[in-house]
């Protein structure tokens, strides 16, 4: 071993003993890969005198890499660690159930509960017993007064099963999470060279000293150190926070870190860190203690170290590496997912380290708005119901009956009290539809579940009900659309247009010689074409599918590239210019014997035969190419091969002559010309063959399909008709890259949201395309504001060059085949078989979870106005609720939990693809639906209150009305009970159907957990009322009795079959509910700064969109005062911003101060619209919705609306050490009313970690201040 050669080697030696063999301990590496630049080189320099030589030091080397033997990879791994960072521990059963007791009404169940049962325990002397009213007195077996306490009790119980259901589907959905986070993480695979062989393994198997081919569009796995390659760029943004491209070579910055991604060209690493101890690493390991530890003291030590640290970087050549900025910018959390092994979920746990809620989307946006109001009702009912029970009581007692207050009687009344209270919160309970939330959850859970059987891996939740409200498909074309199964089909060589590949002796020797040199060198030595895996297969195409057809058209001309490429090894290649989105070729420079060089190029052929001035002849001899001469061949032979679908690529070359000297390489311009053209070749990639139907599909379903891609006009037209995204016939518009953003810009060269008005709704393929214009497209078609619904864009991209417009889509779907890692980690959804068809499934499953949750709410709600009407009417009546509260909770359960798990398993139909989107402010309840819960609500209300008013009549039974305190329970009030639970179980199968349709049952055994949960309540039902006895306060009925409850039940089927008869439109009065917060509300400016930030993850913008809102709402009236006060208080604005460092207090005064001069820029914008306006103003009038200053973060059902950390910058800048107060208050105090401050610091804003920075920009970034904005009239008065 050449350890003792080296200057470094005293230290190294003596920190080795326990490293074995290595020639360098894990400190020294993980020291090392925090340098960067000329630091770096000199010290690699310094230790180990080269790259080589640490190559040596690890025991590797650059070209053949590890042995690849298990004890050799073991050994790696017990000294420098394992690439895999611990997952954060999931939530133990007991913290979910701890999370489920939180529950405000169950809180005051229990209370009441227990109240009752201390009661229920204590006897009056019976003397006394008469004096204390009628209701106290009253034939009583001993029995049955000491049955009293099993009221508690069953209450008690019934809580404790509701909390298991909720704390069960908690822990499954977490476990499902995770689930397909292992899932995700399994197929991801990195290419390292072992052995001498270049193989791709799992990115947990890779070991330090392991040599890792990287390309173009890989995340970085591993941090390494650079040992050659071709043109290789990065963007380190993640890590940085530095948007530019890094490019890397040995002489100026070798280190490359884990988490970044390759944008350009290709090279090769020796990996020297993994998993904890790489870049990424240490961020996590960081983050994940923030959350363990006491949080103050860990940032404080954290901060220290940083500063430790940014002084050490101050010294850096390249940027000041703002680690602190790394750690609070959410992009490292994000990108960093895959090798973290929890994303998704957790990731957004991480965030918000300590609130027990998920991600919430649109929908859940409108349940939550849903849900409260429901809430609020509810509240109001049962607040009426207990006082009028009081009051009735005391009347009666006092008054009626003139009895004195008696001493001994006390108790008897409070156990009364407590009654009427139970009632009250019985009412309440039922009010309260609980179960919204969880149908969401269960729905988008079971889907996501099935989607991974269509193909459709779901990283964000919302994602997939999202899809649903789709108008707008941008496809890919190559891979999407088609097989990406690419082969050569015609030529253009030597003169000749071939219509098939030609015979190798048709085409002369040296012509035939540069080609396959040419094809061989010049496309990427990690793609190759592999024998078939079957036999009689297709060959198994590796790599790029374009260079792949090239290969396998040298196949077959006879020749095999692979004897070229053993004897020009990449090592040899002179200089290569990758292919990137720009250049859209690639050129590879080769040093002949003589000292001369030669290049070979490859693109799209209409770039590249602009910069030919030659071309080969019949007889293999260079003819002048003219400027005309390019016309005839555009017009004779590109034309036509693109009008068929053909890619065409022309391949060129040029040779340098060494009496020139050496050309300079770096000006690509002068290289790039005078190119003699070999050949031009016509690639065909089929469209697949189930796209034409899929997109049919989509089109009946009113959702516009569009391709947008890099091929040339004609080739694109040509595929799009045969997909059926053109129609003959159709004035529809394909426009290529150069033309379109000539059409979208004025003559300021600025893109006009008005020219892309005029041109989208025809556009329906984009060719030439680059991937600025692939997002101008989404972005413009998303900010329209033409047609008076909003887009929602689902976007497919497999490119790195594609993730900007797959962040900015509504939906991004990447390919999971061909898509590289930076595609995938900006995707909602992974298609995992690439295909086009698979979207449609998704259309399907996201209508359907919708279609699920009205389904759900249309018999929740008819079940709440009914229980709540009776209840409250039959205890202003007779004193009473003829539904008792164990009763009510059974009721509870059927109605939340099991019917939100029969309705919201419904599988999809092709159906739900007949109708148009919903869009995004489609109330959930539909007029229809309105119609059906009125029409069950009065049916069912008719019923009940006859068998209550005249029951005992009806059945010749005893009644069950004003019967005292304990007395024994009636048949009366159990037929009352058991009709309506049957009623409800009935209504449930007409719940099925949301659309007025007639037939309730089609399709009804296809779901059999929705059978079997019906047939289980109907079983637990008869047990109930035959054995359930005093505690749920039922007698056993006979046969005809309950003959005669199931008749009525059935009734309500018959009944739903009338309402579908009336004409909805008849039906003026009806209203809609549950609109939700409107996306366009909020101006474009606030979210584009929030998105150059990086700093809300986008699934996360979507969850804060609405909650934006409330905010502005809240935060309007006290941001003025707060300015008028930062005037009064007599401080200049400069002032203000040079003291800003005075004193927290003050600080984050003077930061809500110019926040108050941003955000008012375009505040009543989008505001005024009359809805919005009465939804805010009633928000704030509320005074049960000030959000208190609650220590322990409990989750009230109002909580969800307030419940991200604050959802834009200048609140969480601000929130971090201000507590919320309850009222606005004109005085000079930090008072935004945010969200309850989390106690973790909110960890993906930038701006809470140097407040300082943020007040100057504050006044410089974001919005551009229109005249006449407030923001304007301040700068000029600066």
């Amino acid at each position: 071993m050449a350890n003792n050669s080296y200057s470094g080697v005293k230290n190294s030696i003596a920190e080795a003993n326990h490293d074995g063999e290595f020639g360098c301990t894990l400190k020294e590496l993980r020291s090392l890969m925090e340098l960067r630049g000329t630091e770096a080189i000199s010290k690699i320099g310094q230790t180990y005198e080269d790259v080589q030589g640490l190559c040596n030091r690890l025991k590797t080397s650059p070209v053949d890499g590890l042995s690849g033997q298990p004890t050799d990879i073991e050994k790696r791994k017990t000294v420098f660690g394992q690439n895999f960072i611990p997952p954060k521990k999931p939530k133990t059963f007991l913290q979910l159930v701890w999370e489920a007791l939180q529950d405000v009404t169950l809180i005051i169940l229990e209370v009441a509960a227990i109240v009752s049962l201390g009661l229920s325990f204590y006897k009056p002397p019976d003397a006394e017993r008469e004096q204390c009213g009628r209701a106290a007195g009253g034939a009583e077996d001993e029995n049955e007064s000491e049955a009293g306490w099993i009221e508690g009790a069953a209450i008690l119980l019934s809580v404790i099963c509701v909390v298991l259901v909720t704390a069960f589907n908690d822990w499954s959905k977490e476990k499902q999470f995770r689930g397909l986070q292992s899932r995700i993480e399994q197929e991801q695979k990195f290419t390292v060279v072992r052995g001498g062989q270049v193989i791709q393994i799992p990115v947990a198997e890779i070991v330090v000293g392991d040599i890792a081919q990287v390309k173009y569009g890989d995340l970085l796995p591993a941090d390494g150190v650079f040992l050659q390659g071709n043109d290789l760029k990065i963007d380190e943004s993640s890590l940085t926070g530095e948007s530019d491209h890094v490019k890397k070579t040995r002489a100026k910055d070798p280190m490359l870190l884990s988490g970044t991604h390759v944008m350009e060209g290709s090279g090769k690493m020796v990996v020297t860190a993994v998993g904890v101890n790489s870049q990424t690493g240490i961020i996590f390991t960081l983050l994940g203690t923030a959350e363990d530890d006491d949080e103050d003291e860990e940032g404080k030590k954290k901060e220290k170290e940083e500063k430790k640290k940014q002084r050490k970087n101050k010294k850096q050549d390249g940027s000041v590496e703002n680690r602190k900025k790394a750690k609070a910018q959410d992009g490292a959390a994000m990108e960093m997912q895959p090798l973290n092994s929890d994303e998704g979920a957790d990731a957004e746990d991480k965030k918000k380290s300590n609130l027990p809620k998920k991600e919430k989307s649109v929908l859940q946006g409108k349940l939550t708005k849903l849900a409260v109001q429901i809430g609020k009702a509810g509240l109001v009912m049962s607040a009426i119901t207990v006082i009028i029970l009081v009051v009735l009581f005391v009347v009666d007692t006092f008054w009626i009956q003139n009895l004195p207050w008696i001493k001994d009687c006390t108790p008897i009344y409070i156990q009364f009290f407590v009654k009427f209270f139970i009632i009250g919160v019985t009412v309440l309970v039922v009010a309260v539809p609980e179960g919204l939330p969880l149908a969401v959850t269960i729905s988008l859970a079971y889907s996501v579940k099935k989607m991974m059987k269509d193909n459709n891996l779901v990283r964000h939740l919302d994602a997939c009900e999202t899809m649903g409200n789709a108008t707008a498909i941008c496809s890919d074309k190559t891979g999407t659309l088609t097989m990406n199964r690419m082969t050569v089909v015609q030529a253009y060589i030597a003169g000749k247009h071939y219509r098939r590949v030609p015979e190798p002796e048709n085409i002369p020797s040296s012509v035939l010689d540069l080609l396959i040199l040419g094809i061989a060198i010049n496309c990427a030595y990690t793609t190759k074409i592999m024998p078939p895996e079957k036999e009689g297969g297709l060959p198994w195409q590796v790599g790029n599918k374009t260079e792949c057809a090239l290969l396998g058209f040298s196949n077959d001309l006879k020749r095999d590239y692979q004897t070229i490429r053993a004897e020009i090894p990449e090592e040899k290649l002179y200089k290569v210019y990758t292919f990137n989105s720009v250049r859209k070729s690639m050129s590879t420079v080769l040093k002949m014997a003589d000292g001369s060089y030669r290049m070979f190029s490859k693109g799209a052929s209409e770039i590249l035969l602009k910069k030919c001035y030659k071309i080969l002849t019949a007889n293999g001899e260079q003819k002048v190419f003219r400027p005309r001469d390019r016309d005839d061949m555009v017009k004779k032979v590109i034309e036509p091969m693109a009008s068929e679908g053909l890619r065409t690529i022309c391949l060129a070359y040029r040779d340098f002559i060494p009496s020139d000297g050496e050309p300079d390489w770096d000006n690509e311009n002068d290289i790039l010309t005078g190119l003699t053209c070999i050949c031009v070749v016509g690639i065909e990639d089929p469209v697949r063959p189930e796209v034409p139907d899929a997109i049919r599909k989509c089109q009946r379903a009113g959702i516009t399909v569009r391709m947008v891609t890099g091929d040339n006009i004609n080739t694109a037209r040509a595929i799009a008709t045969k997909c059926g995204i053109l129609l003959p016939g159709d004035d529809f518009i394909c426009l290529e890259g150069k033309e379109f953003n000539r059409r979208i810009r004025n003559e300021k060269g600025e893109i006009e949201q008005e020219r892309i008005d005029k041109l989208w709704p025809k556009l329906r393929v984009l060719a030439r395309s680059s991937p600025t214009d692939k997002h101008t497209l989404v972005k413009g078609i998303i900010d329209s504001t033409v047609i008076e619904r909003r887009q929602v864009v689902a976007v497919t991209g497999d490119g790195t060059n594609d993730g900007p417009a797959l962040k900015k889509a509504d939906v991004g779907f990447a390919m999971g085949i061909a898509g590289t890692d930076v595609a995938k980690e900006a995707s909602d959804i992974i298609l995992t078989d690439d295909n086009f068809s698979s979207i449609v499934k998704a259309v399907m499953w996201g209508r359907n979870v919708y279609d699920s949750i009205s389904k759900f709410l249309q018999f929740q709600l008819t079940v709440n106005v009914v229980a709540v009407i009776v209840a409250f009417t039959g205890a202003c009546i007779t004193q009473d609720s003829p539904l008792k509260a164990v009763q009510m909770l059974w009721v509870n359960l059927i109605m939340d939990t099991f019917a939100s798990l029969a309705l919201a398993t419904e599988p999809p139909t092709e159906a739900l693809l007949l109708r148009k989107p919903y869009g995004r402010n489609k109330p959930l309840i539909s007029r229809t639906m309105m119609k059906n819960i009125l029409g069950q609500g009065v049916f069912q209300l008719i019923i009940i209150f006859t068998l209550l008013f005249a029951g005992e009549k009806l059945f010749d039974i005893d009644s069950g009305r004003n019967v005292p305190l304990n007395a024994p329970p009636s048949e009366h009030y159990t037929i009352v009970f058991n009709t309506f639970v049957l009623m409800q179980l009935f209504n449930e199968i007409n719940a099925r159907k949301i659309h007025g349709e007639r037939n309730v049952f089609e399709g009804i055994f296809n779901n059999p957990i929705f059978c079997s949960i019906v047939l289980g309540t109907f079983i637990i039902q008869i047990v109930i009322v035959q054995f359930g006895g005093k505690p749920f306060s039922c007698v056993g009925l006979t046969i005809d009795q309950w003959l005669w409850c199931t008749f009525l039940g059935f009734g309500s089927l018959l009944w739903g079959q009338v309402i579908s008869s009336i004409p909805t439109s008849r039906l003026k009065f009806l209203k809609t509910a549950g609109h939700g917060t409107q996306k366009e509300e909020i101006p474009d400016e606030e979210l584009e700064e929030l998105e150059d930030m990086e700093e809300i993850d986008h699934a996360e913008r979507e969850l804060r969109r609405g909650q934006i809102l409330w905010f502005r709402g809240l935060n309007r009236i006290q941001t003025q005062m707060d300015v008028v006060s930062a005037f009064q208080s007599g401080t200049s604005f400069q002032g203000a911003l040079r003291r800003q460092a005075s004193n927290s207090s003050q600080q984050q005064h003077d930061i809500r101060v110019v926040n108050a001069f941003r955000s008012s820029i375009s505040l009543y914008e989008g505001l005024e619209k009359p809805d919005s306006r009465t939804s805010i103003h009633n928000f704030m009038t509320h005074p049960e919705f000030r959000i208190e200053d609650s220590e322990p973060h409990i989750p009230l059902i109002d909580d969800t609306d307030a419940e991200d950390d604050a959802p834009t910058k200048r609140n969480s800048a601000a929130s971090r050490n201000a507590t919320p107060s309850p009222s606005p208050s004109p005085t000079p105090t930090p008072t935004p009313i945010t969200a309850p401050v989390s106690p973790s610091p909110n960890q993906n804003n930038n701006a809470v970690e140097s407040s300082n920075h943020l007040l100057p920009e504050g006044l410089k970034s974001g919005t551009p201040s229109a005249p006449g904005s407030p923001l304007h009239s301040l700068e000029t008065s600066l």
